[in-house]
């Protein structure tokens, strides 16, 4: 193999858009195929000479593929990943893997029982080279044993108009939730990549605090690690001047990550065993305050984590954003959900099935009516199959 033949499932605004990454990519992919139940969303591909489908199954069974990428609305991931895995596909899914932890079993025991496909996520954050050093100074060490985690990131701002464009969003029916399942999948998938997973969370939300929605668009969420570490969480759809700050400290220093900004405050040594020692009662221990050389922003994140897909396939490259790990965030999402649904602290692992029933349970007592949408075709993902 040459190249990677790649089809796309959903043109919405998502699958469009790498339909735009997959040609910078010429050396390594080739888009062969696209497919859409809505086939309004064919009509500007039909003089591409490429294989057109309306029917997911048709498009995995038939067309001229070697590798698929779901772009659809997050109840269907699960079900065409399968699909194609179970057709021979490699895969990039789209974030989240699935809307809860049981929903998201089949994919996970496709995926062990094909190892020699490739099944990716889009955690396409995890490329951004900030997001890579901080990783690596916490796996390093030079922080110490973590102790408290703290990250604001609001600056996840939508608008009503966002809301009512398309039928799907913002409803228990057609997202299984609001701002954990739709903005900050990136943000669990790297709350749980820099840090591991939290013992416990208590968490509080509000629905539809700030939009005519029935789903969560405020929450703040504490965690409890096993080391004795706590954290916080903020995130909301609602600030229009938001913000994005993590606050990371450690037995060795403070690691902070705000306006583009990665600095450290590094001391040489336990700050534990300073503070058991020093004959002060006010000291301020020496340490090194330094900016950490990286960049902030990558406007390519989606197309490196489709070149790296296909450099694993072609080259046997290590996936940056293995599907498989999405079920972390997942289900940290799914505790923070659960907790304020609840009003309780949720131990984890989160009980899939408790998970599953609340969530039946919400869409079979809605009473929620969307407006009618502003422009039904421009959803993220496309329409669901």
């Amino acid at each position: 193999m040459d190249k990677v033949r790649i089809g796309i499932i959903g043109v919405g605004n998502m699958g469009s858009s790498h339909v735009n990454f997959i040609s910078e990519i010429p050396e390594l992919a080739e888009l062969t195929a696209i497919c859409d139940c809505n086939p309004a969303k064919l009509e500007k591909y039909r003089d591409r000479g490429l294989a057109l489908y309306e029917d997911a199954s048709k498009f995995i069974a038939e067309a001229p593929i070697d590798a698929v990428m779901v772009e659809v609305p997050h109840y269907d991931h699960v079900r065409l990943a399968v699909e194609a895995i179970e057709h021979g596909k490699h895969v990039i899914v789209e974030k989240p893997i699935s809307v809860h932890k049981q929903l998201a079993q089949p994919l996970l025991e496709a995926i062990a029982a094909h190892p020699e496909l490739r099944v990716s996520a889009m955690f396409n954050q995890r490329t951004i080279d900030a997001h890579r050093k901080i990783k690596e100074l916490i796996d390093s060490g030079k922080l110490g044993e973590l102790r408290r985690i703290n990250w604001i990131i609001t600056n996840w701002f939508r608008s009503q108009y966002y809301y009512d464009s398309g039928d799907w969003r913002a409803s228990w029916r057609g997202e299984g939730g609001g701002v954990l399942l739709n903005q900050c999948p990136h943000q669990l998938d790297l709350l749980q990549w820099f840090f591991g997973m939290p013992k416990r969370v208590t968490a509080f939300l509000s629905l539809g605090r700030y939009h005519d929605i029935e789903v969560e668009d405020d929450v703040t969420a504490y965690f409890e690690y096993p080391n004795g570490a706590t954290g916080v969480f903020v995130t909301s759809t609602g600030e229009a001047l938001g913000t994005n700050r993590l606050e990371v400290i450690g037995d060795h220093g403070k690691l902070v990550f705000e306006d583009g900004h990665l600095k450290l405050k590094y001391y040489d040594g336990s700050l534990q065993e300073y503070s058991d020692t020093v004959q002060q009662s006010f000291p301020t221990p020496e340490y090194w305050d330094v900016t950490v050389p990286c960049d902030a922003g990558n406007r390519h994140q989606h197309r490196n984590i489709i070149e790296n897909f296909c450099k694993s396939i072609l080259k046997g490259e290590k996936l940056m954003a293995p599907a498989q790990e999405g079920i972390h965030g997942l289900e940290l999402g799914n505790a923070i959900l659960l907790s304020g649904l609840k009003h309780r602290t949720v131990e984890l692992p989160v009980d899939g099935a408790e998970f599953a029933a609340e969530l039946d349970r919400l869409i079979a007592t809605s009473r929620y009516q969307k407006k009618a949408t502003v422009n039904a075709g421009s959803s993220d993902f496309g329409n669901s199959f």
